[in-house]
């Protein structure tokens, strides 16, 4: 239970990494308030949860596209906590590829807003609540990319979903210089395709390069867990930006 008392936020919870993060940090002993695109989907992840870690998980409904169900997540985030320790974007629309022509605007922009915007706005009205914290950080899920465009994980996306990660990324870089003197740390996560295997079953646990694990094994969803762990538990004059994962 070494985060007890820890208060985390985590979008985009309803499957993935996500998913992993809210069972991660409660099985730790954080509260972790999750949102997804609806309640419902959120409070999947909640009832999915084993044992006493199950109460520690509060469902919320939130459209990242949307900025008045951002606002309304804060404040009933706000209604429970004086306080959030750590905030995590992870939610993001994906796009399918496709020609640029293909894609109606709605889908564009809803790409867009849910990933560039709602990661702007959920800064801002989580940013109060984060300034009552003592350790307060954020971590932003945003993507590996090589000098022509393509990864891995994001190759075929739609040339939206790029262009709101590209945004993403700028946004995540400016905010840590700008708030690191207040105390407020930011730092990114930009990995490759990684395996999504699901934090419920035992492959999830206890995953490490002296298992066996290939050279052609993916990164695993729990080595991305340790990281944003890692970082947490560091000394608050240890600033770390970025993790950048080399596919393998």
């Amino acid at each position: 239970m070494k985060f007890e008392n820890l208060r985390v936020v985590v979008t985009g919870a309803s499957r993935y990494f996500g998913r992993a993060l809210a069972v991660g940090f409660a099985h730790l002993g954080a509260e972790v308030y999750v949102s997804a695109r609806t309640v419902e989907a959120a409070e999947r992840t909640r009832t999915e949860v084993m044992g006493s870690a199950r109460d520690r998980i509060h469902a919320f409904g939130c459209d990242l596209s949307r900025p008045a169900e951002i606002r309304a997540f804060a404040a009933q985030v706000g209604e429970r906590t004086d306080r959030v320790d750590l905030l995590v974007n992870n939610g993001a629309r994906w796009l399918d590829a496709m020609d640029l022509e293909a894609a109606g605007d709605e889908e564009i922009v809803e790409t867009i807003e849910s990933t560039a915007g709602g990661t702007v706005l959920m800064v801002k009205h989580f940013l109060p609540l984060l300034r009552g914290s003592h350790r307060p950080d954020i971590v932003n899920m945003v993507a590996v990319r090589d000098a022509e465009g393509a990864s891995a994980a994001t190759g075929g996306a739609h040339e939206a979903f790029w262009a709101a990660k590209s945004a993403q990324a700028g946004f995540a870089d400016i905010l840590a210089r700008r708030l690191r003197p207040s105390g407020v740390r930011v730092f990114s996560l930009y990995p490759p395709d990684f395996s999504t295997s699901d934090p419920r079953f035992a492959e999830w646990e206890g995953v490490t390069s002296a298992d066996g694990i290939g050279p052609d094994e993916k990164l695993t969803t729990q080595a991305l867990f340790e990281c944003v762990v890692y970082a947490v538990e560091q000394p608050r004059d240890c600033f770390i930006r970025s993790f950048h994962f080399e596919p393998r």
